[in-house]
């Protein structure tokens, strides 16, 4: 059987049914954000949460429809963002071959989503505990290499001066025109994700999370279906890897260390890993306690305070932020129906 059939035609009108008031409402706040906030707020705050949300989202593709867990979405979003370095401009005197953007960031994130399926070839041979600490070691061994590669990623200093591009007459890291990049990206990502979860596809991969024994004994290609769902979440990763890149201006082992693969799970689980939404609900939280609970608590002590409102949230609500939501609506929509005195 063919790993991507044709979609049904009620996937249309199931995915059109998705976009309800909320969605409106949302998608309104956030495009008219930038009247109310400050460059700060955009950037760090807005711009960063969309980022790490993609990034968050790359892995509720595998967790949330597939039940693979992974730690390596961090790596694959460096792999993206090394490409932009190497073979774009820089100014480390490094590699920069000079490429130009356009050509620049599609091949940055084909790379990645390559990387991102050969990482899934090895990775979906085994489940559970054994995928997480298999991506985990893929994750510490990208960090250690690019730390002490001189020769093609620059070792521990990595590369400088990696600017956004100016096109339209825009340069696009300036705050209102960076916040509506993610933004656009962010949209164009969550709504990907939005359909393929009703695409006969997405059905198939949830299908094949919940019994992967019969969906192959009635002959669908499990493997196959896996592995491309890594290719897909690394092209979300990939795309965020190079918005982080132009964001931050350089890319270095840092950035794909171990505690930021980490950060990324916490993100998915904190917001819920059943919707596209949870992931950026979950960097918004992640991101405000980064910018300011680390002045309140110390930055010896952040780690401890990311790790007890984990442990709430997961303890409270293990379907995270969204999860919390869905119980407390039923009984927000009961008082509102109960007579008044």
């Amino acid at each position: 059987m063919s790993l991507v059939a044709t979609t049904p035609a009620t996937a249309r009108p199931a995915f059109l049914g998705k976009v309800g008031a909320g969605h409106i409402l949302l998608a309104a706040a956030l495009i008219f954000y930038p009247a109310v906030a400050t460059d700060f707020f955009l950037t760090q705050i807005g711009g960063y949460s969309l980022i790490f949300g993609m990034i968050g989202l790359s892995l509720m593709i595998l967790a949330g429809y597939g039940g693979m867990v992974s730690l390596a979405q961090i790596t694959i979003a460096g792999i993206a963002g090394y490409a932009v370095a190497i073979f774009g401009l820089n100014n480390s005197n490094v590699h920069g071959f000079g490429w130009p953007w356009w050509i620049v960031a599609p091949f940055a994130m084909l790379l990645a989503a390559t990387a991102s399926a050969l990482i899934g070839w090895i990775a979906v041979r085994t489940e559970g505990i054994y995928t997480i600490m298999i991506t985990l070691a893929i994750a510490t061994a990208a960090f250690y290499f690019a730390q002490q590669n001189y020769m093609i990623f620059n070792g521990f200093p990595g590369f400088n001066g990696l600017r956004a591009p100016e096109f339209w007459g825009v340069y696009w890291r300036d705050p209102v025109p960076f916040y509506y990049l993610c933004l656009g990206c962010a949209a164009l990502a969550y709504a990907a994700v939005l359909y393929c979860s009703r695409s006969t596809f997405g059905l198939t991969l949830q299908a094949i999370r919940d019994n992967p024994r019969r969906m192959r004994a009635i002959g669908y290609h499990v493997t196959a279906h896996k592995v491309f769902a890594w290719f897909v979440s690394g092209l979300i990763a990939g795309l965020a890897g190079v918005l982080l890149i132009w964001f931050n201006g350089r890319v270095s082992s840092g950035t794909i260390n171990v505690a930021a693969a980490i950060n990324v799970l916490v993100i998915a689980v904190i917001g819920g890993l059943k919707h596209p939404i949870g992931p950026f609900l979950g960097a918004v939280v992640v991101v405000l306690m980064q910018t300011f609970a680390i002045d309140i608590v110390g930055a010896e002590r952040f780690n401890t305070l990311i790790g007890l409102v984990f442990l709430v949230i997961v303890f409270v609500s293990p379907d995270g932020i969204l999860g919390l939501w869905e119980r407390l609506k039923p009984h927000l929509a009961q008082d509102s129906l109960r007579p008044g005195p």
